[in-house]
């Protein structure tokens, strides 16, 4: 069930590590895969069926591993390697046209530089999430590219009817397409104490963030959290393949969080988003 990740020394920075995944109750195979190597951790979910969602997100996993050994990474080159796995994804479907239709979700965090100083690239396409948790609060960084999100921007459903809208897995971007596969990318400061959850949908879709939340005060340990969020997601249904990834940051990077802290909801709140 679960995929032990070894805690990575990164310069500067104390990371913890935690990662585990499962098919699920219905799935025959787990199209979902995982990287957590250096200062880079990704979720990436297919999808195509017969083995090809698996192959879309493994190509995205191996090609974002080539940035881990690379220095001085920005959020340019994350956005760029994504195009670099969007791209491989369409000539591998060309070589293989029985894995037509394939494609992936991905979202991650990595260590970037800006201004010489360590800082969070926070990326996704599609539903996947990369959650903050933080002094007791969780907060979804990023922004599903879904059918039922934009129902929720325009107002015409809630968030709870988003829950179960029978659209609620139809993506509107994904890598392995020619037309809908560009990423957003949030830079923030990285925060002694900090904790970042990466999932699938299979996550989201059977836990609300109330549970996740109780998981995550539960279990301070990084790995026992990520397992502890993937048996949630199980014994709720198991209707998908689910992926997790929990990052802690420890140490005495940044300022402590507080409620009084003027920059706190600054902090947390995404920020350049392509396009602002």
């Amino acid at each position: 069930m679960s995929a032990v990740t070894e805690s990575p020394d990164v310069p500067g920075l104390l990371l913890k590590v935690g990662a585990a995944t499962d098919t699920g109750r219905v799935r025959d195979h787990n199209e979902d895969s995982a990287l957590a190597e250096g200062g880079l951790f990704v979720v990436a979910d297919g999808m195509g069926g017969h083995a090809a969602g698996e192959v879309a997100s493994g190509i995205v996993v191996e090609t974002m591993r080539e940035l881990v050994d690379r220095a001085d990474l920005t959020s340019d080159d994350v956005t760029q390697q994504l195009l670099v796995a969007n791209e491989r994804i369409l000539e591998a479907v060309a070589s293989h046209p029985e894995q037509k239709g394939m494609g992936t979700t991905a979202a991650g965090i990595v260590l970037v530089t800006v201004g010489g100083a360590d800082h969070w690239a926070v990326f996704n396409v599609g539903d996947s999430r990369v959650y903050r948790y933080i002094d007791g609060t969780l907060t979804q960084i990023t922004v599903d590219h879904s059918e039922v999100q934009e129902l929720v921007d325009a107002g015409v459903i809630s968030p709870d009817e988003a829950l179960v809208h029978p659209a609620r897995n139809v993506v509107t971007r994904s890598l392995g397409t020619d037309y809908a596969y560009q990423s957003d990318v949030w830079v923030l400061p990285p925060y002694a104490g900090e904790r970042f959850v990466i999932c699938s949908d299979g996550l989201t879709n059977e836990v609300p963030d109330d549970r996740m939340r109780e998981i995550l005060h539960l279990n301070p340990d990084p790995q026992m959290a990520a397992e502890e969020l993937v048996r949630a997601a199980v014994e709720a249904g198991g209707r998908d393949n689910v992926t997790v990834v929990v990052v802690n940051l420890d140490g005495d990077i940044g300022d402590d969080l507080t409620e009084t802290s003027p920059r706190a909801e600054a902090d947390t709140a995404p920020r350049g988003r392509p396009g602002d």
